[in-house]
């Protein structure tokens, strides 16, 4: 049975991963083809960092990954301090209320967000779609998954160690700098991270809240697809693909030794 089961398991990330691993190879094709591998070359990766679109739109993806993740950073820990205060149905409808964007699909998120900027950008006449909306964006649907990653971390807090600071002549907010930041920095630390990696892979808000003056790297990406087929784009896919998965990894390994650190405590 257990044969079965590894026979199944490797089976599935085979399906999975497959096309993954056939693009990355692609990648070192010296040819353009798609079907036959003319030999090994890095002549897509040297025509990639040439590409000034391509660039343009990689910083775009980079600075608003940072900065949405950031402030999203300070946003979720301050609501996740908020709710934990919170006792009984007012937690409850606030979780709730929190937990909707990260369940609700991204197209309904994307097209209500458009709704709302193109309602401001015919109201305000120096407004427009660009980097300022993606940003909002982009902060808005990482927020909920700031404020999972630190609920947990204040749930394990013991709320006695805030007031003995207070008691002992700490004012509150340095108290809470000190003291509790210290104890779920753990959990921010992750949540940043995921902000980051979810910012960087989202096409689908980026598509539909970018305008034409800011376009992040898979929304550039799509639209290279339109044109004439180039390696590039497999090089481009393949450098993407490895630096969210570093990312994941570090997640995954961040939350894995918390757990341990859990259990031997």
């Amino acid at each position: 049975m257990k044969a079965l089961s590894k026979v199944y398991n490797f089976l599935i990330f085979a399906f999975l991963y497959a096309p993954i691993l056939v693009m990355i190879v692609y990648s070192f094709n010296a040819d353009k083809s798609r079907t036959q591998f003319g030999g090994f070359s890095l002549r897509w990766y040297t025509e990639l960092f040439h590409d000034q679109v391509i660039l343009k739109s990689l910083y775009i993806s980079l600075a608003l990954a940072l900065l949405s993740a950031l402030i999203a950073t300070i946003i979720g820990t301050i609501a996740s301090v908020g709710i934990h205060a919170m006792r009984g149905a007012p937690r409850r409808a606030y979780l709730a209320v929190n937990n909707i964007p990260v369940t609700n699909p991204d197209i309904v998120t994307a097209i209500s967000m458009m709704i709302l900027f193109v309602f401001f950008v015919t109201k305000l006449n120096g407004m427009e779609m660009g980097f300022g909306t993606l940003l909002i964006s982009h902060i808005t649907f990482n927020i909920p998954y700031v404020v999972l990653s630190v609920l947990p971390k204040l749930r394990g807090l013991n709320s006695n160690i805030y007031e003995a600071a207070q008691d002992l002549g700490c004012p509150p907010v340095p108290a809470f700098l000190k003291v509790v930041i210290p104890q779920i920095s753990q959990g921010i630390v992750t949540g940043f991270i995921m902000a980051f990696t979810l910012s960087l892979d989202d096409f689908v808000i980026s598509y539909f809240n970018s305008g034409s003056t800011a376009q992040t790297l898979p929304v550039t990406i799509y639209s290279m697809t339109k044109r004439p087929y180039s390696p590039k784009i497999n090089a481009l896919s393949t450098l993407l693909f490895l630096a969210v998965m570093a990312l994941l990894l570090i997640v995954n390994f961040r939350r894995s030794g918390d757990q341990k650190k859990e259990v031997h405590s």
